[in-house]
């Protein structure tokens, strides 16, 4: 995908460090069946999210490559006499003139098919099915299934998860299909203290992985903007000085230079400004540390009485008088965890669903 080719030469020869990535946990066996049940859908409503939020990423970016491409087609010309009669190129002026037209056309092009088969839209749904699917397994034990219950989305027992995240006709689907095998399995599983600590260790890796794959979002974002600021400091201060030296040196080269120069410059930043870029990167980096602070939560809940106490607030003599104290803590804690998740998946909704393919 071009947005991807087109990061990876900005990126060329930049380091970034990239934080560790902890290993993952097996999840407690009454879950286990549920999670693969769910793989193959979660994979393919992934792809689906991949394939098209490439291509709307990429559309984004060649919308404004091409637009500085177009400068460079409209001044070339001018730049190097093409338009005087006696210039050798000048009966070929007419195919230059094409080809502008048909960079123009390209741009249309893409503004075009992008919203005729909704990109954006499609990218948002397949990826917001591929997240519900994926954390369903966490949600599944903190579903009462022993309560009647008219709704068959769990995320809708369990809590209000926003409008963007309501009517995911497959979700409601696997939850009225797995509803019955994980009653069972579930029964009895937050007295049995195994489960309680296997569940939590569980969820405490998948979060932490979250956590690594935002801080890795942030570690190349900030990369991105750091590099494309140097490459438009280079490119404007070469403007400056061709316009300064075509004072005393007039040059057809300069010419270019001090046109297609800053075109070049103000797609990259525009590109980059006009993106979800910079604002995705405040959001992961906001989100990965509060997926640190609700890790430490679940894990001080499942460690014991005096672990609870001071992150939690407990009272370690609540925790002697009620043993299944602990598995209400666990429970809390790993839903307010998802309940941060789908607060801030809400918040990306809010992002990028409002700032549709630019024209130009």
């Amino acid at each position: 995908m071009l947005h991807r080719a087109v990061e990876r030469i900005l990126l060329w020869r930049v380091h970034r460090h990239r934080p560790p990535l902890a290993q993952p946990v097996e999840p407690p066996a009454a879950i286990r069946s549920l999670i693969d049940a769910l793989d193959p859908e979660r994979h393919r409503f992934d792809e689906r999210a991949l394939h098209f939020g490439d291509r709307y990423r990429s559309g984004f970016w060649l919308i404004y490559l091409l637009s500085a491409v177009a400068v460079l087609f409209a001044v070339l010309p001018l730049a190097m006499g093409w338009d005087d009669s006696r210039h050798v190129l000048h009966p070929y002026l007419g195919v230059w003139a094409l080809g502008e037209v048909l960079v123009i056309s390209a741009v249309a092009a893409v503004y075009w098919i992008g919203h005729r088969r909704n990109w954006q839209g499609e990218w948002l749904r397949a990826r917001t099915t591929a997240e519900l699917i994926r954390y369903l397994p966490m949600l599944a034990p903190l579903v009462d299934f022993g309560s009647a219950s008219d709704e068959a989305d769990w995320y809708l027992r369990v809590f209000d998860p926003g409008q963007n995240l309501r009517g995911i006709r497959e979700v409601t689907t696997l939850c009225r299909q797995h509803e019955g095998s994980m009653s069972e399995q579930l029964a009895l599983a937050w007295s049995d203290p195994r489960f309680i600590a296997a569940y939590a260790a569980w969820s405490a890796s998948v979060l932490e992985r979250q956590e690594h794959y935002h801080r890795s979002v942030v570690v190349r974002q900030q990369a991105l903007h750091h590099r494309i600021h140097s490459i438009n400091i280079v490119l404007f201060g070469a403007t400056g000085l061709g316009a300064l030296t075509h004072l005393i040196l007039h040059s057809l080269y300069l010419s270019i230079v001090t046109t297609f120069f800053p075109a070049l410059g103000a797609s990259l930043h525009g590109a980059l400004a006009q993106s979800e870029a910079y604002r995705l990167e405040v959001a992961s980096d906001r989100l990965a540390r509060e997926l640190k602070s609700a890790v430490a939560k679940i894990r001080a809940a499942a460690a014991g009485p005096e672990h609870a106490a001071r992150h939690l607030g407990a009272s370690v003599v609540a925790f002697a008088h009620d043993p299944a104290l602990a598995a209400e803590l666990v429970r809390n804690a790993v839903r307010s965890a998802l309940a941060l998740i789908l607060e801030e998946h809400q918040d990306w909704h809010m992002l990028v669903r409002p700032h549709r393919l630019p024209l130009g």
